[in-house]
């Protein structure tokens, strides 16, 4: 009998909340051993802030970010929300952006990444006008957000997001999408 093959895909993490202002310190070479650990391979980071591009078989990607997050939890000590996207689902996003579409400087464009997509309602109910001059648009389980005066000086943070949608979500500027994209090619 031969043993029957487990298609894999490339997937990338997106951690919330590590190496930023001194809390939270994570390194980049532990935090690969954590996601070898797990029956992913090929993985390496981007940058410090918590992206892991790595293969991993599809049946185990399904739980893989609460995975990585509990293991993360256990090793490090703090807890680390976890968001997972396929190669395919982070090219899509750089292929849907209305603020890129509408013209928009990409240094003033991010993304929202969600761990749930939220519902209607709850979408319905956030304030277009929470944080003037700033703009965003829920497609699914992300919102693009453009900050013409910058992110740092928004009211539309990921913290006011989670209570609104009930979820948890962790934000990347444009040039870190379209790096996770390429590096998460097949």
């Amino acid at each position: 009998m031969t043993p029957k093959k487990t298609s894999a895909s490339t997937y990338v993490a997106l951690l919330r909340g590590i190496n930023v202002g001194g809390k939270h310190k994570l390194p980049m070479k532990e935090l690969v051993e954590v996601c070898s650990a797990t029956q992913c391979s090929n993985v390496r980071t981007y940058i410090q802030s918590g992206n892991v591009v790595f293969t991993a078989p599809v049946n185990v990607a399904k739980g893989l970010a609460l995975t990585l997050a509990k293991n993360i939890e256990e090793r490090f000590g703090f807890p680390v929300p976890v968001v997972l996207r396929s190669h395919e689902q982070l090219a899509q996003v750089a292929r849907s952006n209305p603020f890129l579409k509408a013209g928009k400087p990409e240094s003033t464009l991010h993304v929202l990444f969600l761990a749930d997509e939220p519902t209607a309602e709850a979408i319905a109910k956030l304030d277009p006008n929470r944080s003037p001059a700033d703009q965003f648009r829920v497609f699914g389980s992300e919102i693009y957000m453009h900050f013409p005066n910058g992110m740092g000086n928004s009211k539309l943070t990921s913290a006011y997001f989670d209570s609104r949608l009930a979820t948890v979500g962790t934000a990347r500027n444009w040039a870190t999408v379209l790096k996770l994209v390429e590096m998460s090619q097949p």
